[in-house]
């Protein structure tokens, strides 16, 4: 491997953008192909797994995204900007997300599940424990992938803030899934 190669996707993924400010209409296909799937999967996340409103909501990221392309200066990552644009349309959507308070779906944790699916289902349980910005840190810092710069703004929060939801967050689920920690 080259040591440029790292940067060859980069660059790729910057031409793609580039043309669909300019209207290049296969361009902005190519960018939603390679990122709808990320997308729709964090919304999934945060939505709760109703993926109907994830997937509506991951639509109205892309539509606001080739609406606002021409004016996108590449400070951020394209994959940062669309989560943006993602939980901008998340913010201005009515209602809003379902309060932390309300009872976790009764899901079955003790079927015919592989130890992966018990897992599975135990980390959805402890995430509705959550506060909604503790959810939020977390899922866009593990869920997306996205660095803390990232995330927080995403969210439009100060990196401290975003930082000390994460640890809270952390904390919580730690004490939630001690059941899931190996025995000496």
């Amino acid at each position: 491997m080259t040591p440029g190669a790292p940067a060859e996707p980069a660059r790729q993924e910057a031409e793609l953008v580039a043309r669909a400010a300019a209207g290049d209409r296969t361009a902005f296909a190519a960018l939603v192909q390679a990122h709808q799937g990320y997308l729709r999967k964090l919304l999934g996340r945060v939505c709760r797994g109703d993926q109907g409103r994830a997937d509506d909501l991951a639509q109205e990221a892309f539509v606001r995204a080739w609406r606002a392309l021409p004016k996108f200066r590449g400070e951020a990552r394209f994959r940062t900007w669309l989560t943006r644009l993602a939980y901008s349309a998340l913010a201005a959507e009515r209602p809003a997300l379902p309060r932390v308070d309300e009872p976790p779906p009764d899901l079955d944790a003790h079927g015919d599940f592989a130890p992966a699916a018990d897992w599975r289902i135990d980390l959805d349980r402890a995430m509705t424990v959550l506060s909604e910005p503790q959810r939020h840190a977390l899922l866009l810092c593990y869920g997306a992938d996205l660095s803390h710069a990232e995330a927080a703004m995403v969210l439009g929060w100060p990196l401290g803030t975003l930082k000390t939801q994460v640890l809270r967050a952390k904390a919580r689920l730690r004490v939630q899934l001690q059941a899931w920690e190996p025995t000496p």
